[in-house]
Protein backbone atom coordinates (compact mmCIF):
# COMPACT_ATOMS: atom_id res chain seq x y z
CA UNK A 1 0.00 0.00 0.00
CA UNK A 2 0.99 3.46 -1.17
CA UNK A 3 2.09 5.58 1.79
CA UNK A 4 -0.03 9.10 2.10
CA UNK A 5 2.03 12.26 2.63
CA UNK A 6 -1.00 14.30 3.90
CA UNK A 7 -0.85 17.58 4.34
CA UNK A 8 -2.23 17.92 7.92
CA UNK A 9 -1.57 21.70 8.13
CA UNK A 10 -0.58 24.48 5.98
CA UNK A 11 -0.43 28.44 6.55
CA UNK A 12 0.95 31.40 4.86
CA UNK A 13 4.64 32.81 6.18
CA UNK A 14 4.73 35.53 4.12
CA UNK A 15 4.30 36.43 0.71
CA UNK A 16 4.35 33.61 -1.88
CA UNK A 17 5.54 31.37 1.62
CA UNK A 18 3.90 28.52 2.52
CA UNK A 19 4.70 26.16 5.68
CA UNK A 20 2.94 22.54 5.29
CA UNK A 21 2.92 19.95 7.32
CA UNK A 22 3.31 16.62 6.22
CA UNK A 23 2.47 13.27 7.84
CA UNK A 24 5.82 10.96 6.96
CA UNK A 25 6.44 8.59 10.18
CA UNK A 26 9.55 6.96 8.94
CA UNK A 27 11.19 10.35 7.84
CA UNK A 28 10.05 12.27 11.33
CA UNK A 29 11.91 9.83 13.03
CA UNK A 30 15.24 9.27 10.99
CA UNK A 31 15.34 13.13 9.62
CA UNK A 32 18.45 15.03 11.10
CA UNK A 33 19.28 18.65 11.27
CA UNK A 34 20.64 19.71 7.37
CA UNK A 35 18.83 16.84 5.38
CA UNK A 36 16.29 17.11 2.73
CA UNK A 37 13.35 15.41 0.63
CA UNK A 38 12.89 14.85 -2.85
CA UNK A 39 8.81 15.40 -3.85
CA UNK A 40 6.68 14.73 -6.56
CA UNK A 41 3.06 16.18 -6.52
CA UNK A 42 1.61 14.49 -9.75
CA UNK A 43 2.71 11.42 -12.03
CA UNK A 44 3.75 14.00 -14.06
CA UNK A 45 4.88 16.67 -12.04
CA UNK A 46 8.90 17.03 -11.75
CA UNK A 47 11.32 16.07 -8.48
CA UNK A 48 12.63 18.89 -6.52
CA UNK A 49 14.23 19.17 -3.62
CA UNK A 50 13.03 20.71 0.14
CA UNK A 51 15.05 21.03 3.16
CA UNK A 52 13.43 19.34 6.47
CA UNK A 53 12.80 22.31 8.27
CA UNK A 54 11.38 20.63 11.29
CA UNK A 55 10.48 17.26 12.08
CA UNK A 56 8.21 15.59 14.96
CA UNK A 57 8.80 12.07 15.59
CA UNK A 58 5.93 11.40 18.20
CA UNK A 59 3.40 13.01 15.96
CA UNK A 60 5.17 11.09 12.92
CA UNK A 61 5.37 14.59 10.70
CA UNK A 62 7.73 16.64 9.13
CA UNK A 63 7.63 20.71 8.19
CA UNK A 64 8.55 21.85 4.91
CA UNK A 65 8.62 25.61 3.47
CA UNK A 66 8.13 26.43 0.22
CA UNK A 67 8.85 29.56 -1.80
CA UNK A 68 6.70 29.73 -5.05
CA UNK A 69 9.08 30.74 -7.40
CA UNK A 70 8.57 27.60 -9.92
CA UNK A 71 6.30 25.59 -12.09
CA UNK A 72 6.05 22.89 -8.88
CA UNK A 73 6.61 25.48 -6.04
CA UNK A 74 3.51 26.97 -7.26
CA UNK A 75 1.53 24.00 -7.63
CA UNK A 76 2.67 23.09 -4.41
CA UNK A 77 1.36 26.24 -3.32
CA UNK A 78 -2.14 25.46 -4.36
CA UNK A 79 -2.14 22.07 -1.73
CA UNK A 80 -4.87 22.44 0.61
CA UNK A 81 -4.97 20.64 3.95
CA UNK A 82 -6.25 16.62 3.80
CA UNK A 83 -4.40 16.84 0.15
CA UNK A 84 -1.07 14.69 -0.49
CA UNK A 85 2.33 14.69 -1.90
CA UNK A 86 2.49 11.82 -4.27
CA UNK A 87 6.19 10.90 -3.90
CA UNK A 88 8.50 12.18 -1.05
CA UNK A 89 11.59 10.14 -0.73
CA UNK A 90 14.44 11.02 2.54
CA UNK A 91 15.75 12.01 4.92
CA UNK A 92 18.81 12.56 1.74
CA UNK A 93 22.25 14.62 1.77
CA UNK A 94 24.56 14.45 4.69
CA UNK A 95 23.26 15.85 7.67
CA UNK A 96 24.88 18.86 9.86
CA UNK A 97 28.15 18.36 11.50
CA UNK A 98 26.95 18.94 14.89
CA UNK A 99 29.31 19.30 17.87
CA UNK A 100 30.05 21.40 21.18
CA UNK A 101 32.29 24.56 19.63
CA UNK A 102 31.54 27.37 21.53
CA UNK A 103 29.94 30.25 20.41
CA UNK A 104 28.09 29.29 16.89
CA UNK A 105 26.81 31.64 14.28
CA UNK A 106 23.55 30.69 12.59
CA UNK A 107 22.20 33.16 9.49
CA UNK A 108 19.56 32.42 7.56
CA UNK A 109 18.32 34.86 4.48
CA UNK A 110 15.39 34.82 3.27
CA UNK A 111 13.97 31.58 2.59
CA UNK A 112 17.07 30.29 4.05
CA UNK A 113 15.44 30.95 7.62
CA UNK A 114 13.45 27.82 7.49
CA UNK A 115 16.87 25.38 6.37
CA UNK A 116 19.17 27.10 9.64
CA UNK A 117 16.37 26.60 11.97
CA UNK A 118 16.83 23.13 12.79
CA UNK A 119 20.71 23.40 12.39
CA UNK A 120 20.38 26.09 15.34
CA UNK A 121 18.13 24.18 17.42
CA UNK A 122 20.72 20.81 16.88
CA UNK A 123 23.79 23.39 18.23
CA UNK A 124 22.02 24.57 20.88
CA UNK A 125 20.69 21.37 22.08
CA UNK A 126 24.82 20.15 22.05
CA UNK A 127 25.63 22.83 24.24
CA UNK A 128 26.77 25.88 22.12
CA UNK A 129 26.01 29.48 22.44
CA UNK A 130 24.26 30.55 19.56
CA UNK A 131 23.92 33.84 18.18
CA UNK A 132 21.16 33.72 15.23
CA UNK A 133 20.82 36.41 12.61
CA UNK A 134 17.70 36.41 10.07
CA UNK A 135 17.13 38.57 7.51
CA UNK A 136 14.90 39.63 4.19
CA UNK A 137 14.63 42.22 1.84
CA UNK A 138 11.49 43.87 4.29
CA UNK A 139 9.22 42.89 7.06
CA UNK A 140 6.81 41.27 5.39
CA UNK A 141 9.63 38.88 4.40
CA UNK A 142 10.12 37.70 7.28
CA UNK A 143 8.88 34.34 9.40
CA UNK A 144 9.96 32.34 11.74
CA UNK A 145 11.38 35.15 14.40
CA UNK A 146 9.90 33.33 17.17
CA UNK A 147 11.22 30.37 16.75
CA UNK A 148 14.96 31.54 16.01
CA UNK A 149 14.33 33.45 18.88
CA UNK A 150 13.51 29.80 20.63
CA UNK A 151 16.82 28.34 20.30
CA UNK A 152 19.21 31.06 20.06
CA UNK A 153 20.86 33.03 22.99
CA UNK A 154 20.92 35.86 20.89
CA UNK A 155 18.87 36.77 17.97
CA UNK A 156 19.91 39.84 15.41
CA UNK A 157 16.86 40.89 12.81
CA UNK A 158 17.91 42.61 9.82
CA UNK A 159 15.63 44.15 6.66
CA UNK A 160 17.52 45.10 3.57
CA UNK A 161 14.99 48.67 3.52
CA UNK A 162 15.19 49.02 7.51
CA UNK A 163 11.37 48.52 7.47
CA UNK A 164 12.50 46.04 11.14
CA UNK A 165 15.00 45.11 12.61
CA UNK A 166 18.69 46.78 11.76
CA UNK A 167 18.80 48.21 8.38
CA UNK A 168 21.16 45.90 6.20
CA UNK A 169 22.40 43.07 5.02
CA UNK A 170 22.97 39.64 7.47
CA UNK A 171 26.85 39.87 6.50
CA UNK A 172 26.53 43.23 7.64
CA UNK A 173 25.28 42.08 11.08
CA UNK A 174 27.90 39.32 11.18
CA UNK A 175 30.74 42.02 10.48
CA UNK A 176 29.51 44.22 13.69
CA UNK A 177 29.27 41.04 15.84
CA UNK A 178 33.08 40.40 15.04
CA UNK A 179 34.03 43.94 15.48
CA UNK A 180 32.49 43.65 18.72
CA UNK A 181 35.22 41.14 19.58
CA UNK A 182 32.96 38.17 19.68
CA UNK A 183 35.01 35.11 19.39
CA UNK A 184 32.56 33.07 17.06
CA UNK A 185 34.09 29.15 16.34
CA UNK A 186 31.62 29.04 13.31
CA UNK A 187 29.26 30.31 11.01
CA UNK A 188 26.42 28.27 9.37
CA UNK A 189 24.57 30.17 6.52
CA UNK A 190 21.91 29.23 3.97
CA UNK A 191 19.92 31.80 1.74
CA UNK A 192 20.46 33.34 -1.40
CA UNK A 193 24.13 32.52 -3.34
CA UNK A 194 25.05 36.39 -2.97
CA UNK A 195 24.30 36.46 0.35
CA UNK A 196 25.98 33.21 1.42
CA UNK A 197 28.84 34.73 -0.50
CA UNK A 198 29.13 37.35 0.91
CA UNK A 199 28.81 36.09 4.48
CA UNK A 200 32.31 33.71 3.33
CA UNK A 201 34.07 37.05 2.72
CA UNK A 202 33.49 38.58 5.10
CA UNK A 203 34.80 35.64 7.49
CA UNK A 204 37.79 34.49 4.78
CA UNK A 205 40.25 37.23 6.02
CA UNK A 206 39.10 36.84 9.86
CA UNK A 207 39.73 32.69 9.35
CA UNK A 208 36.52 31.87 10.83
CA UNK A 209 34.98 28.52 9.79
CA UNK A 210 31.70 29.27 7.81
CA UNK A 211 29.58 26.49 6.20
CA UNK A 212 27.16 26.80 3.79
CA UNK A 213 24.05 24.99 1.94
CA UNK A 214 23.87 25.19 -1.42
CA UNK A 215 21.26 24.58 -3.54
CA UNK A 216 21.89 24.02 -7.44
CA UNK A 217 19.87 22.09 -9.78
CA UNK A 218 19.43 18.44 -8.57
CA UNK A 219 17.16 15.47 -9.96
CA UNK A 220 17.80 12.26 -8.75
CA UNK A 221 19.08 12.90 -5.11
CA UNK A 222 21.44 9.97 -5.39
CA UNK A 223 25.07 11.55 -7.35
CA UNK A 224 24.01 9.64 -10.68
CA UNK A 225 22.47 12.55 -12.79
CA UNK A 226 25.30 14.93 -12.04
CA UNK A 227 23.05 18.11 -12.26
CA UNK A 228 23.46 19.30 -8.68
CA UNK A 229 28.12 19.32 -9.59
CA UNK A 230 29.90 22.11 -7.67
CA UNK A 231 33.39 22.62 -7.55
CA UNK A 232 34.35 22.89 -3.98
CA UNK A 233 38.49 23.72 -3.46
CA UNK A 234 39.29 22.52 -7.20
CA UNK A 235 37.38 18.74 -6.53
CA UNK A 236 33.54 18.19 -8.27
CA UNK A 237 31.30 17.11 -5.67
CA UNK A 238 28.02 16.26 -5.98
CA UNK A 239 25.49 18.35 -3.48
CA UNK A 240 22.98 15.58 -3.05
CA UNK A 241 25.40 13.05 -1.64
CA UNK A 242 28.02 15.47 -0.81
CA UNK A 243 26.33 18.07 0.88
CA UNK A 244 24.39 19.94 0.87
CA UNK A 245 26.84 21.34 2.96
CA UNK A 246 30.62 22.43 2.62
CA UNK A 247 33.14 24.84 3.67
CA UNK A 248 32.30 27.86 2.36
CA UNK A 249 35.61 29.20 1.89
CA UNK A 250 36.86 26.61 -0.70
CA UNK A 251 33.10 26.98 -2.83
CA UNK A 252 33.90 28.18 -6.41
CA UNK A 253 30.78 30.65 -6.43
CA UNK A 254 31.11 32.16 -9.75
CA UNK A 255 30.67 28.31 -11.38
CA UNK A 256 27.72 27.98 -8.90
CA UNK A 257 25.90 31.25 -10.33
CA UNK A 258 26.83 30.03 -14.03
CA UNK A 259 25.11 27.13 -13.43
CA UNK A 260 22.11 27.99 -11.49
CA UNK A 261 21.34 30.35 -15.00
CA UNK A 262 21.25 27.37 -17.25
CA UNK A 263 18.02 26.74 -17.46
CA UNK A 264 16.63 30.39 -16.22
CA UNK A 265 14.69 30.87 -19.14
CA UNK A 266 12.99 27.95 -19.18
CA UNK A 267 12.22 27.93 -15.54
CA UNK A 268 10.67 31.44 -15.59
CA UNK A 269 8.67 30.60 -18.70
CA UNK A 270 7.32 27.39 -17.22
CA UNK A 271 6.65 29.33 -14.29
CA UNK A 272 4.53 31.97 -16.46
CA UNK A 273 2.56 29.33 -17.87
CA UNK A 274 1.53 27.72 -14.63
CA UNK A 275 0.23 30.97 -13.14
CA UNK A 276 -1.41 31.48 -16.30
CA UNK A 277 -3.35 28.37 -16.03
CA UNK A 278 -4.36 28.88 -12.74
CA UNK A 279 -5.78 32.21 -13.83
CA UNK A 280 -7.73 30.39 -16.99
CA UNK A 281 -10.83 28.91 -15.94
CA UNK A 282 -10.94 26.17 -18.91
CA UNK A 283 -7.71 25.00 -18.03
CA UNK A 284 -9.44 22.51 -15.82
CA UNK A 285 -9.13 21.11 -11.92
CA UNK A 286 -5.31 20.50 -10.58
CA UNK A 287 -5.33 16.76 -9.96
CA UNK A 288 -3.48 16.11 -6.26
CA UNK A 289 -2.62 13.05 -5.30
CA UNK A 290 -4.91 11.31 -3.13
CA UNK A 291 -4.77 10.95 0.10
CA UNK A 292 -6.40 7.44 0.43
CA UNK A 293 -2.99 5.47 0.94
Amino acid sequence: MQTAYTVVSKRDLAPAVKEFVVTAPVLAKKARAGQFVILRISEDGERIPLTIADADAAAGTITLVVQEVGKTTIEMGRLNEGEAILDLIGPLGTPSHVEKLGTVCMIGGGIGIAPIYPIAKAMRDAGNRVISIIGARSKELLFWEDKMRAVSDRLCVTTDDGTYGVKGFVSDELRRLLDEGITISSVTAIGPVPMMRAVVETTRSRKVPTVVSLNPIMVDGTGMCGGCRVTVGGETKFTCVDGPEFDGHLVDFAELVQRQAYYRDMEQDAAERCRLAQQNPDAGPRKPASSAG
